[in-house]
């Protein structure tokens, strides 16, 4: 039986290899974060961000994609157009590691195998997992860990312009908005349930953090067949 599936396993693999053409590469860019600390400017990345990506093109249409990027997430009230939040003065880092999966449809056909020079804009969507700390405000507004940590489930949804630049290389640059279903990354909700009468800010909204930058992707595999899509 073991060897029954390593040969279907090795078959599968093959035929795909033969069918699709894949990508491999890096983010970098910023991030910035909307939520109940800091500013709520919508794109205005202030914090550094890594990452690597994987493509799988199964059409000139849309292809499968995931991604692990790194960053830091920042939020001061004395940055924010809120009177309020000034006064308040609160302030939070957070550490993120993001894991993304889903789904990337071109508005033009972007097949690499045709001739010349080609471009085109794209959608991505799908799901996020994303890494962070825990932390809470005391009574006295001092930025405290729990010394715990929590994944929060989110979605995201990014807008971007890919074109190639070279026969194997690919270059897009690309705006992404991730809605989690977490109010915990900047504190104003504790993790803990001894701790939610500190909890602030308007808990019928969820956390934002938006990814701004570049991918760069080298391109590999055979000549795609396309003809079932």
């Amino acid at each position: 039986m073991k060897y029954f599936l390593l040969f279907i396993l090795s078959v599968f693999i093959t035929n795909n290899v033969d069918a699709q053409i894949y990508e491999i590469g890096v983010f970098a860019g910023g991030s910035n974060f909307i939520g109940d600390v800091g500013a709520t400017d919508y794109i205005s990345p202030n914090q550094l961000a890594l990452g690597v990506l994987a493509r799988w093109n199964r059409s000139p249409r849309h292809s499968f994609r995931a991604s692990i990027i790194f960053s830091e997430l920042n939020g001061i009230d004395l940055k924010s157009d809120d009177p309020r939040r000034q006064e308040r003065g609160y302030e939070f880092n957070s550490n993120i590691i993001e894991l993304s999966a889903g789904m990337e449809f071109t508005f033009l056909d972007f097949d690499l195998h045709s001739s010349g020079m080609k471009g085109t804009p794209y959608l991505y969507s799908g799901i996020t997992l994303t890494s962070h700390d825990n932390y809470y405000f005391s009574n006295t507004g001092e930025y405290t860990s729990e010394d715990t940590s929590s994944w929060a489930l989110g979605i995201p949804m990014a807008l971007g312009y890919k074109t190639n630049i070279s026969n194997h290389i690919i270059l897009a640059a690309e705006i992404g908005a991730r809605y989690t279903f977490s109010d915990e990354i900047d504190g104003s909700v504790p993790d803990s349930v001894d701790l939610e009468s500190l909890s602030f800010g308007n808990t019928n909204n969820n956390d934002w953090y938006m990814f701004s930058g570049i991918t760069l992707t080298y391109t590999f595999g055979r000549r795609p067949c396309y003809c079932n899509f």
